[in-house]
């Protein structure tokens, strides 16, 4: 009876001993698989951090930008203003009758100057030449008159200057 029993103890702790090795084993595994989740888990966690920093840093930025916008705007819009209230004060059609050449002279030398600055404002050097309509007049010193003036009474600021010479 003594070998019965030492033989069921012996098939019993073999039973155990294999029942430990196979619980190690697995457990070992797990935590071979826990480990790597783990470390895929704490890239995802600093991805997402610096993620989560970039997108702080842009938000500052876009509101720092917005907030230039929003004054550029403003200045804009005075500007707007100031040149409405101005075209409202000026009479163009009073001065167009008293003296258009010299109304056309402005209203060309103003526009050539918007469009440098916005040449200038989109990139540009601002400096670009005037197109030929637009050359200011030269004086004409074929045309004095006894006092000295310069071109006499047709001078003009836009270019349109016209000549009629009669030959006998």
């Amino acid at each position: 009876m003594g070998m019965k029993l030492a033989a069921v103890m012996a098939v019993l702790m073999f039973a155990m001993g294999g029942a430990f090795y196979w619980y190690y084993n697995d457990t070992q595994e797990r935590i071979g698989v826990l480990r790597e989740n783990n470390a895929k888990l704490e890239v995802a966690l600093q991805t997402s951090e610096d993620s989560m920093n970039l997108m702080r840093d842009e938000m500052a930025r876009n509101q720092e930008l917005m907030s230039e916008l929003s004054l550029r705007l403003q200045k804009a819009e005075k500007y707007g203003d100031d040149l409405r209230n101005k075209l409202r004060q000026m009479d163009l059609v009073q001065d167009a009758i008293k003296d258009a050449k010299k109304l056309e002279g402005r209203m060309n030398g103003a526009t050539a100057k918007l469009w440098r600055g916005i040449t200038e404002d989109t990139g540009g050097d601002g400096n670009t030449p005037l197109p030929d309509w637009l050359q200011p007049v030269q004086p004409d010193t074929r045309t004095r008159d006894q006092g000295g003036d310069e071109a006499g009474e047709n001078s003009s600021t836009n270019g349109n200057k016209t000549e009629t010479s009669t030959t006998n």
